[in-house]
């Protein structure tokens, strides 16, 4: 940092700008969603304000809603990848947008869209067409906590002053999200959706999901393809289905066939909630938006859910959004901007995609920092997520506490430099993220003092943490900000995640 000779303004390592010239950013932003049953866009322009050291969202247009493609099906399981290109591309097309324009956004695989096994070539082929930094993303709580602010019920939370449940039902997954006082307080995910079970128009058996064969199997109905579904057997199905959303509702663990339907621990959050409000495409069907069968269980889980909300007596709210609810939720929640300062050198480092996280528990709230304590935790933490090879960068997560004196920072940096050892002897970039305002000063005494040579990227105004990985983007030539992405849980390797669910904090962010 250097300070001008007039006015005492203080200029960013990264550009030449200065504080009293970014009190407003306006991003051009696009939410993609993949899911097993439906595909959709959102394309958004996005103001941000500057609010002391934070910026937030001052407006927000969306001024383009693309059509809902059903998500094709190549041979076999596989999504057709090609297929979804094509009606990107048409999309961007017809909103009147070059990928080009995008400054930022996020592309989210739901469902058990993200057990495909291609679903990693899918994602590099939307992260590439669709424009700047939208990044492949596909964690259960995520999408819960995205569908909870684009359907408006956190929001609501606030509004009512009340404990409001959002069910998104969509294709393959159930996504319940508790909201009180404006915040995300407890989620949980099933296999329930309405195309556990896909019918073509003679009402033969064309996919059935693991989970599908799974409620056959506990209800003895034959559901092997070209079979086909007596229309008995579907309303049993969904009415079972039905049955085990309310008991996950209920803080259960339903099960079909004596298997676990969660894909995340249940709610733990025990009481009455005082609204409950639906989304998904099975939402469409809820509200009466809808009334067209896709060849699939909608219209019946739908009939399902509305019958026992009914003999419950649970007051129905109505959502702002439905089966847009989770990709305007990405447009709208990954924009935010934090943070005051940063250090990039050099610039070309930028952009870096899928870096994972690592939060080791620094010792950083003692008056002076052991630099060999540093180490041992970086070191400790990189052995527990399988990263002590050095093979890959890594995101060091800094919970910065105390003074930034010259003495602790530079204890600090060694600690670190120490502790990165070989991922900085493999020539990767060290890249640290903090939750304060001193990602400049890190990075300026790493270079500096400490003399690193490999390529520093710090920043700051981040809430991280372990299972995190971060997307970071080239400096945006209008403001000297960096668009960074927060995703959690992406591709897992089994069908089932583990117990483990994600951060609500897990968002977007753009740190200048």
């Amino acid at each position: 940092m250097t300070e001008e000779a007039e006015g005492g303004r203080i200029f960013f390592s990264s550009t030449g700008r200065t504080l009293a010239e970014e009190d407003e950013i306006c991003l051009l932003t696009v939410g993609v969603d993949i899911g097993s049953s439906t595909s959709h866009l959102v394309f958004s322009r996005i103001v941000l304000e500057r609010l002391d050291a934070r910026y937030v969202v001052s407006e927000r247009e969306t001024f383009y809603q693309s059509d809902i493609l059903l998500t094709p099906y190549s041979a076999g399981e596989d999504i057709d990848a090609d297929a979804l290109g094509a009606f990107i591309a048409r999309q961007y097309a017809d909103a009147k947008v070059d990928p080009d324009e995008i400054d930022t956004g996020a592309l989210i695989l739901t469902g058990v869209a993200v057990r495909r096994r291609n679903a990693r070539k899918i994602g590099e082929l939307f992260a590439k067409q669709a424009g700047k930094l939208v990044a492949v993303s596909a964690g259960d709580s995520l999408e819960s906590v995205l569908a909870a602010y684009g359907s408006g019920t956190v929001a609501r939370s606030i509004r009512d002053q009340a404990a409001v449940m959002n069910v998104d039902v969509g294709g393959g997954t159930a996504k319940i999200a508790v909201c009180a006082d404006g915040k995300v307080i407890d989620v949980t995910a099933a296999d329930i959706g309405a195309r556990l079970v896909v019918v073509d128009a003679a009402g033969r058996i064309e996919r059935v999901e693991e989970a599908g064969r799974r409620f056959g199997a506990e209800l003895g109905i034959n559901l092997a393809p070209g079979a086909v579904l007596d229309p008995d057997h579907a309303r049993a199905l969904a009415a079972r289905m039905a049955d085990r959303l309310f008991e996950a509702m209920d803080g259960g663990v339903p099960k079909a066939a004596g298997t676990d339907l969660l894909r995340l621990p249940p709610l733990s959050r025990r009481g009455a909630v005082d609204r409950l409000s639906f989304s998904g495409g099975v939402a469409e069907y809820i509200y009466g938006g809808d009334a067209k069968s896709y060849g699939d269980l909608g219209l019946l889980l739908a009939a399902e859910i509305r019958a026992r909300v009914e003999r419950r007596g649970l007051q129905l709210a109505r959502p702002d959004a439905r089966i847009r609810a989770t990709v305007i939720g990405a447009s709208q929640y990954t924009m935010q901007v934090s943070g005051s300062t940063i250090f990039v050198a050099p610039l070309e480092t930028l952009p870096l995609r899928n870096v994972p996280v690592i939060a080791p528990d620094l010792p950083l709230d003692r008056d002076v920092i052991d630099s060999a304590a540093v180490a041992a935790s970086v070191k400790a933490a990189l052995r527990r997520l399988d990263l002590a090879d050095g093979e890959s960068p890594v995101a060091v997560f800094v919970p910065w506490r105390g003074s930034a004196m010259f003495g602790r920072l530079d204890s600090f940096c060694r600690g670190i430099a120490a502790g990165l050892a070989d991922v900085i002897a493999r020539g990767h970039p060290v890249v640290l993220a903090g939750d304060g305002d001193v990602g400049g000063l890190i990075g300026i005494h790493l270079r500096e003092e400490t003399k690193l040579a490999n390529p520093i990227v710090s920043i700051d105004g981040l809430e991280l943490k372990e299972f995190d990985y971060i997307d970071i983007g080239a400096i945006l030539e209008s403001s000297g900000a960096v668009p960074v992405v927060i995703k959690s849980l992406i591709f897992p390797g089994s069908a089932a995640p583990g117990p483990g669910w994600g951060d609500p904090r897990a968002v977007a962010a753009v740190s200048p």
